[in-house]
């Protein structure tokens, strides 16, 4: 039997979608055809289709590689990231119990913000 998946979005990433939900309404008001904005609110809605079917549709990222704010803000255990268009990355944990599965989205975030939310250097 499989189990119910839900995706709840947090804080930052909850934020992030109400705000580029806006923007592509604005620009479809004004008559803006496939902007950037548009592409990636696209992407996002078919990459939580796809991790509503598996939730584990995601890369694990490693639990040694985890930033430390997503284990003390979110006691997240795992995280697991999804790419979007542009760059963009969505990361999200997977808390369950007997009855449903939940996927919690933690950030939607740009390149740059990931590789400093990550410490990557720049080259």
């Amino acid at each position: 039997m499989n189990k119910p998946v839900r995706l709840i979005l947090l804080n930052e990433a909850d934020s992030a979608y109400k705000n580029l939900n806006e923007t592509v309404g604005k620009q479809l008001k004004e008559g803006n055809e496939n902007t950037e904005e548009m592409q990636l609110l696209r992407s996002i809605k078919q990459k939580f289709e796809f991790i509503k079917a598996n939730p584990f549709y995601g890369n694990n990222i490693p639990k040694a590689l985890i930033p430390s704010m997503y284990l003390t803000q979110y006691n997240a255990k795992n995280l697991w990231r999804v790419e979007l268009t542009n760059y963009w990355r969505m990361l999200y944990t997977i808390k369950g119990d007997q009855i449903e599965v939940i996927c919690f989205v933690l950030d939607i975030i740009g390149h740059n913000e990931y590789d400093k939310k990550f410490g990557y250097r720049k080259r």
